[in-house]
């Protein structure tokens, strides 16, 4: 059985309408639930709801946040580590990571929607399938995987007219 860390952080692919308001907001976590609909029968998802909110409200103490928990998971009992994160400061969080993690022996994976999981057309059961799987397959390092592709932290940006990640 391969153990996977799985560090909820919000984001659109957590996000949910609001009926009060009309919008869509960050309002409880629900990734969990998406795991039932996946085959993963030799992997254990092992997940830490960690924060949920939009990547643009995320500060740096939050950022901390998150390079502790990996560092938490890291030093506990070592696996891959998958982070579902807002798209919009992403890279910042992974190039936090990647300078701040030296001699990984594990690959860290960040990952997201441009869609909330559970809408019609949402790329977040893919991007968050595809993570899974990429968190087993790479070599250690931060990535961001998103959309069938897989992307060194330090040479990917999103690009938001396409509404999706390039290569820098």
């Amino acid at each position: 059985m391969q153990r996977i860390y799985l560090i909820a952080t919000g984001g659109t692919i957590e996000k949910v309408y609001s009926e009060q308001t009309g919008n869509v907001q960050n309002l409880d976590s629900k990734i969990d639930r998406y795991f039932r609909m996946l085959r993963l029968p030799d992997a254990e998802i092992a997940v830490t709801h960690l924060m949920n909110k939009d990547s643009l409200e995320m500060t740096d103490a939050d950022r901390e946040r998150v390079l502790g928990s990996v560092r938490e998971k890291l030093g506990q009992d070592p696996a891959p580590i998958v982070i579902t994160h807002g798209t919009d400061t992403m890279v910042d969080t992974g190039l936090l990571l990647q300078q701040s993690l030296v001699n990984l022996r594990y690959p860290i994976v960040l990952t997201g929607a441009m869609t909330p999981l559970g809408f019609e057309g949402s790329d977040g059961l893919q991007n968050l399938t595809e993570s899974l799987f990429a968190a087993r397959a790479l070599a250690p390092g931060v990535y961001v995987v998103m959309h069938n592709q897989v992307f060194p932290v330090d040479q990917v940006r999103k690009d938001r007219e396409l509404a999706r990640f390039v290569w820098k």
